[in-house]
């Protein structure tokens, strides 16, 4: 489903080069859980981006898919990001003229999907907000704007959601319910599910973590085995087992 194949960034900084990954290379099949850890400045986020298409890499390529993503013209990759990839921004980015449902909407309209409203209704609904429809984005609370991003994310019915530090903002309690939501979203629909997180109790909850150091993979394992993660910025909050109850979380078909 995701294959990063010898992917290398280098960017200009200050009359010299900086490589912010090195030849990194995995492959993640169709469906699995994978959490990207590491510390601050090791390339999580770039790398994450690079996967969503939203930049292209120094060197090497990435399939999406069975698709080459950096051989794409910007127009096409937009195109084929909005049928393939749901992206989870960190910050949310919400558009903050637009009410909660039109937020979600907007993905659903560029397709040109029928009762664009009526489904982001259904999808806010599914997350807990029924009664924030209406509101904007600056009436929201933190864990009512992520879980917006996170309905917005699923509008189209992507195969590959992919996450940005999804609970990074968030208490404890918020946060382990957008937890829940995104492993619901895999469980029930099968969604490749790739997030970038400093929560090794998240990262505990993905069948695979691959580590990051000054760039480069430093390992690729099962998430009984986070001894290795040494960062200091880890969020070491207990967010105790994940409810059973987001069971019945139906995003339509």
């Amino acid at each position: 489903m995701i294959t990063v194949t010898d992917v290398s960034m280098v960017l200009a900084a200050g009359g010299r080069s900086v490589t912010i990954l090195d030849r990194i290379n995995f492959e993640i099949p169709a469906k699995q859980t994978v959490a990207i850890m590491g510390p601050s400045g090791s390339g999580k986020s770039t790398l994450l981006g690079l996967m969503a298409g939203l930049d292209r890499p120094s060197t090497g390529s990435i399939h999406l898919d069975g698709t080459d993503i950096t051989t794409m013209a910007e127009s096409r990759m937009a195109r084929f990001r909005r049928e393939k990839v749901g992206y989870i921004f960190q910050s949310f980015h919400l558009i903050p003229t637009l009410t909660a449902m039109e937020n979600v909407a907007v993905p659903l309209e560029l397709s040109g999907e029928r009762g664009a409203g009526e489904r982001a209704a259904d999808l806010l609904s599914a997350v807990g907000l029924s009664d924030r429809m209406g509101h904007y984005p600056v009436q929201l609370s933190g864990g009512e704007q992520q879980r917006v991003a996170v309905a917005r994310a699923f509008a189209c019915r992507p195969p590959i959601l992919l996450a940005d530090e999804p609970t990074g903002n968030l208490d404890s309690a918020t946060g382990s319910h957008i937890i829940e939501l995104l492993l619901a979203l895999h469980r029930d629909h099968g969604t490749t599910l790739v997030l970038v997180t400093h929560d090794t109790t998240l990262a505990s909850s993905m069948q695979r973590v691959l580590a990051l150091r000054d760039g480069r993979l430093e390992s690729d394992s099962m998430p009984s085995d986070l001894s290795f993660i040494d960062d200091t910025s880890t969020d070491s909050r207990k967010s105790g087992r994940l409810s059973s109850t987001t069971s019945a979380l139906q995003f339509g078909s």
